[in-house]
């Protein structure tokens, strides 16, 4: 068979020649190489010297190439542990390694696997220079990519020190010595049969995931047969995909179980696409098949079913996580990005991981409520054990197409991960394309964040010191170009700052801060905080900041994680510890890095700060249900926000709690930042537009279960304010200094420097006869002498098209609320009919005399004061990509009624003309009891406390 092979690449290189005597091309191709080589002889010579100075330099120490392919031996079982140190969460020991001679390989399987990892390996010494200057161009233009031939694979794996190999420092000098390796393997196996027998090595030496090292382990664990001969061209082409990235790639983890227990992997994977692509590879890179196979062999290829024998599964502890902290042991041990080496095969090793298995019980307990617990024949019964009730959240999601669910726990400031769930159950008796077990969403899916980007966005720009958390923005419809996004309730609310548009998720001020940051910029930004997108340049353009880009769930939480740590950037870890059968440590115990500061701790805590607010009644009647509490029912400082996809496909909750203090620490708290994901592992749609579900109608309620369960005993902390923050008076509207009649002031927190340095300047006054622009309420003692409002048509004006946007949207305003456009927005005060902090009006409107003048009220940062209301809203406002405004009617059960905030003369034309804004016809009741008939005559006052009923359709 070797004769064979070497006949065919014979056959290949050779029937490319040209015969007979040497045409004038020929006599070109040899002049002008000679003709190089004498110009460039005198450099060639005083080069010469250094080049094998360098040579003999880097030579030194390096092992003897006939070593790489003696016997490939896994000595004994490694096992890894809690963070404790004592449980043991899995064995590494039962390797599946058969080992081959190249002439049980077909040639096709060869072919696959030259053709995408190395397509000169036949002909090149050991590497291939043009392959290394072609991906280095590629790296510059943002397509970063991989440049190391089968030889240098090999080198890495077998050749060099495993230190040299992991340190990221040395990454020249390693790329020096396996080139000379590479070069010194070939000259130890030289001609054919030497190739023939590294790519007998390589292909022995691989690792296939599944704990499958060889392609005949692999293809035994695969597709249940030793022969390899029986592979069809697509396995061929399978296995050589998985190389790439075998834990990304194993095939069990993305399958999807059938009746009769084998796996079958649907053809949208990224396994599929990759092998379709090797295939057209092969086309015109195969040697020892070339002219084998016609197109339309190999198209017939790419429709094959990839089919997966029955597994037996092992019998692991937080199986998700055992993986990925086997992913990080291969990195630490082997080096980046390498699968496999001697010191990870040899074993005995003793790894010591990061997860708290009492925080993970929970961890996995909240993902099964929302996953499997509505979707189960039984739910009360699935709940009952869980040791849960069947909630009313749960029943919503009965029937709603949500399978899946995954989340994640880091202590940010020691960036340990302390509970990891990758899917709701990794030993679920059945699989299915929506709930994939063993796919782990966390580390390979790539999921939108949806809203739960906008922070990155707004805390650049505060950074930046180009704006504040009392910037004020329009929330009003505006193109930007072929792109005119609106909020998810298609409200146009007018003036609204930074602060108050983050916590209600308002989608229009987050372009207009996008467009102002650039989007470039805060792409890179999100990078440093440890986001991965699967783009190098962004494609999201201004729709990065509602999280279009796609990135994994657990490199959100590490973004998260950073901003918690006072905007440092430290990644995160699975483990503590690696040591050897002799109990002697292979690589130095983990300790927290220093980090990266990203942004400052000013900003950092500013955004922590709105974030928080999320959590806290007071401030956001309506997230402000999912509040952390302890045992005793107090509520607990934790920042939250929420993301949904445009398609309701990605449900995503995220948030973290104050740091506990040293005493806590020791005492078993961590400072945790969390990430619970719900949606369908295959990416389809959850539920339908007629009965949708929302990131506030699921991984909310997982995130805000785990992380009030886990805490519940730890003492309550706060986030601790940094120095270099100031806290200053502005206008509730405009963010500005108040004005001398600014009704409504509040105080927000400023990077010192930041604060606004001028009077509001765009509060105006006009005479009853000069009266244009907005509504406004009645002045106090019902004088009409004149009025003041803010001039909002002179807002934006460094940006034209906002400012024509704003000007439009002040023509509908004057009208009153509810007026739509075209595209079907509404005019609405902020934030909705049931939460005015402000009152009804667009600017605070006041009467400029002596006698009317009133102090402005300055109102505190959110206190623990409730909103008063007695009841919960009956529909709840959505978020950005959420549900249209307003839902679903409530449920028989629920209390139909609002309480009217306490304020003082508001009138019956005032109260109905603010819900029906909303789409909602009220009667007016008096203290609980319905007024029959007509509703009561224009001016009737409302007294505090008055309740509405609301006849919703």
């Amino acid at each position: 068979m070797q004769t064979s092979y070497a006949s065919r690449r014979s056959r290949r290189v050779n029937g490319h020649r040209r015969r007979g005597g040497m045409g004038i091309g020929v006599k070109i191709a040899i002049a002008l190489p000679i003709f190089l080589f004498l110009s460039l002889a005198l450099v060639g010579v005083l080069g010469f010297a250094t080049v094998v100075g360098a040579y003999g330099y880097f030579s030194q120490g390096l092992a003897d190439p006939k070593q790489v392919l003696g016997s490939l031996e896994y000595q004994q079982e490694s096992i890894m542990y809690d963070r404790t140190g004592k449980v043991e969460l899995a064995r590494f020991g039962e390797q599946k390694r058969e080992l081959i001679e190249l002439k049980d390989v077909p040639a096709g399987c060869i072919d696959a696997v030259t053709a995408t990892e190395d397509r000169t390996f036949w002909t090149n010494t050991g590497f291939d220079p043009i392959g290394i200057l072609s991906a280095a161009i590629d790296s510059l233009q943002g397509r970063s990519r991989g440049a190391s031939s089968i030889t240098q694979q090999l080198v890495r794996q077998r050749l060099l020190d495993p230190e040299l190999v992991q340190d990221p420092k040395r990454i020249y000098e390693r790329k020096i010595k396996e080139i000379i390796q590479s070069i010194r393997l070939s000259e130890a196996y030289p001609g054919e049969n030497g190739k023939e027998e590294i790519m007998a090595a390589y292909l022995n030496q691989n690792f296939y995931g599944n704990n499958s090292y060889g392609i005949k382990a692999a293809a035994r664990s695969y597709f249940g047969t030793g022969d390899l001969k029986k592979l069809s061209l697509a396995q061929c082409a399978v296995l050589a995909g998985v190389l790439q990235s075998p834990s990304q790639y194993d095939l069990v983890h993305n399958g999807v179980e059938q009746e009769d227990g084998t796996l079958l992997v649907p053809a949208d994977t990224a396994i599929a696409q990759r092998r379709n692509y090797i295939l057209d590879l092969m086309k015109t890179r195969s040697v020892l098949t070339a002219g084998q196979f016609t197109d339309a062999d190999y198209e017939a290829a790419k429709k094959e079913r990839i089919v997966v024998v029955s597994q037996r599964r092992p019998n692991w502890v937080a199986p998700h996580f055992v993986w990925q902290a086997r992913r990080e042991l291969t990195d630490r041990i082997c080096g980046t990005g390498i699968d496999t080496c001697r010191r990870l095969e040899q074993g005995g090793l003793r790894v010591v991981t990061t997860i708290d298995l009492k925080l993970q019980k929970v961890a996995e307990k909240w993902v099964k409520a929302a996953a499997l617990v509505p979707n189960a024949p039984n739910p009360e019964a699935a709940a009952k054990a869980l040791n849960m009730k069947y909630l009313p959240w749960m029943q919503k999601l009965r029937g709603r197409d949500v399978h899946n669910g995954a989340l994640i726990a880091i202590d940010y400031q020691r960036g340990e991960v302390v509970a990891y769930v990758g899917s709701a159950d990794y030993y679920a008796a059945k699989s299915t394309k929506a709930m994939q077990p063993q796919f782990d969403v966390l580390a390979d899916g790539w999921r939108q964040a949806g809203s739960a980007f906008k922070p990155f966005n707004y805390v650049t720009g505060i950074n930046d010191r180009t704006m504040t958390a009392a910037t004020m923005f329009m929330d009003v419809l505006t193109d930007f170009g072929a792109y005119k996004p609106t909020d998810a309730d298609e409200l146009e609310r007018g003036p609204v700052r930074m602060r108050q548009a983050l916590q209600f998720s308002l989608n229009i001020p987050a372009v207009k801060a996008q467009q102002i940051n650039g989007v470039e910029h805060v792409f890179e930004m999100a990078k440093k905080f440890g986001l991965r997108f699967n783009v190098a340049q962004p494609t999201a353009n201004l729709s990065l900041t509602l999280g279009t880009q796609e990135v994994h769930p657990a490199d959100l939480a590490t973004g998260y994680s950073t901003l918690a740590n006072n905007g440092r950037y430290i990644g995160r870890t699975t483990i503590l510890s690696i040591k050897d059968a002799d109990g002697k440590d292979i690589v130095s115990p983990y300790k927290p890095p220093a980090g990266v500061q990203v942004v400052s701790p000013q900003a950092a805590y500013i955004m922590t700060d709105i974030l928080a607010g999320n959590t806290n009644p007071s401030a956001n009647p309506i997230w402000g249900r999912f509040k952390i509490t302890d045992a005793s029912g107090k509520r607990r400082p934790a920042t939250l926000k929420t993301g949904t996809n445009n398609e309701a496909r990605d449900l995503i909750a995220t948030g973290y709690i104050a740091p506990p203090s040293k005493a806590a620490r020791q005492a078993g708290a961590y400072a945790l930042a969390v990430v619970a994901w719900n949606g369908n592992s295959d990416y389809t749609m959850v539920s339908d537009p007629a009965h949708a579900i929302y990131s506030y109608d699921v991984p909310t309620y997982v995130w805000q279960g785990f992380t009030s369960e886990v805490s519940r005993k730890w003492p309550i902390a706060n986030f601790s304010r940094p120095t270099g923050l100031v806290e200053a008076a502005v206008d509730a509207w405009s963010g500005l200094r108040p004005a001398k009649h600014s009704t409504k002031t509040v105080r927000e927190l400023f990077i010192k420097g930041t604060q606004p340095g001028q009077v509001d300047n765009l509060r105006v006054e006009r005479d009853v006869e000069q009266e244009s622009g907005l509504l406004w309420q009645d002045g106090c003692a019902g004088t009409k002498v004149g009025k003041a409002f803010l001039d909002l048509g002179r807002v934006e004006s460094g940006y034209p098209a906002w400012q024509a946007a704003n000007k439009a949207w002040v023509a509908r305003a004057q009208r009153g609320t509810g007026v739509r456009t075209k595209e079907g927005t509404r005019t609405s005060y902020f934030y909705s009919p049931f939460f005015m902090p402000y009152g009804a009006s667009w600017g605070a409107p006041f009467t400029p005399t002596e006698m009317c003048e009133v102090a402005p009220v300055i109102e505190p940062f959110p206190t623990e004061e409730p909103f008063p209301t007695e009841e919960p809203f009956p529909t709840e406002p959505p978020l950005p990509g959420e549900s249209p405004y307003p839902t679903e009617p409530p449920a028989p059960t629920e209390n139909p009624y609002v309480t009217v905030p306490n304020v003082t003369g508001l009138t019956v034309p005032n109260a109905i003309t603010t819900l029906q804004a909303a789409g909602l016809e009220p009667a007016i009741i008096g203290k609980g009891k319905k007024v029959t008939g007509q509703s009561p005559p224009a001016g009737t006052v409302v007294p505090p406390g008055t309740r509405i009923k609301l006849n919703t359709t």
